[in-house]
């Protein structure tokens, strides 16, 4: 699928970006069909990795979809192109958000789900960017619409981030003000956070070198930024937010971590159980 959507060239006037989503990874339910969960990968990654994790996961009543993100240039890189979802220049609070992207992106998925059989509870998750993008779409279905004033068309159940952040966090209270309905989906939709944590003067022992290492947490997108989007859903009306830390977990996913996201799905999409 491709996107176009307006992006400022030089100048200031409005030109036409074009995005080239890539292969869409699929897995089916083994188990009864009960929802259907969006995963989204991280910068420069692909659907291909985190469908072959997803898959091993005892959840034999979900359907993943796992599509991989458009190769665009990144400001981050100089303009280099990575697979992504959305254009990002660094992972400060102060760091401009590309609307256009994460629209086309939170499109992108919505259009993924839209084919979904009615009794089917839909879910979106990922991780860094994905994270990021999912929880993007968190806020479009409770304003209700994207960025740019369409309806968002999905019915969400469920979200998950993991390692990411909360793009628009500091516009999101002016969207959501005043608007009971807004309010309603948001306290009603369930969202799962997890982030690695450092220590503090805490150190582990190195084998190789016989010597102490610190206990570094997410090196890439700073815990703070996590933590920080947790406390920013909960203070804009998102009332059923888990926010799980894990000390020393770098920027990767742990079997505990998945532990924790396959017990919470199970709970929050209120499926059958699941398979030893």
């Amino acid at each position: 699928m491709s996107f176009t959507g307006p992006s400022m060239s030089s100048g200031g006037k409005t030109a036409r970006r074009a995005l080239e989503f890539g292969r869409t990874y699929v897995i089916r339910p083994k188990g009864k069909h009960q929802a259907t969960v969006v995963w989204l990968h991280g910068l420069g990654d692909n659907g291909s990795s985190w469908s072959q994790l997803l898959e091993t996961l005892p959840l034999p009543n979900i359907k993943w979809i796992c599509p991989t993100a458009p190769t665009q240039p990144m400001t981050i890189f100089g303009g280099f192109p990575s697979t992504a979802w959305f254009d990002v220049g660094d992972l400060s609070e102060d760091g401009p958000d590309d609307l256009e992207g994460l629209d086309a992106a939170a499109l992108h998925v919505a259009n993924l789900l839209s084919t979904e059989p009615a009794d089917i509870k839909l879910g979106i998750g990922g991780f860094s960017m994905g994270a990021a993008t999912s929880l993007y779409s968190a806020t479009c279905f409770a304003q209700g619409k994207y960025a740019n004033g369409s309806t968002y068309p999905a019915n969400l159940s469920a979200v998950v981030g993991l390692s990411g952040w909360l793009p628009c966090s500091k516009t999101l209270n002016s969207k959501l003000r005043g608007d009971n309905e807004a309010a309603r989906r948001a306290s009603s939709l369930p969202i799962l956070l997890c982030h690695g944590k450092g220590q503090d003067g805490q150190w582990l022992p190195s084998v190789a070198l016989d010597v102490q290492s610190p206990v570094h947490g997410d090196d890439v997108v700073q815990y703070k930024f996590g933590e920080k989007s947790s406390l920013s859903l909960n203070s804009n009306g998102f009332r059923d937010v888990t926010f799980k830390s894990y000390n020393g977990l770098g920027h990767y996913t742990i079997p505990e971590e998945m532990d924790e996201v396959c017990a919470w799905l199970t709970s929050k999409l209120g499926l059958e159980g699941s398979s030893s």
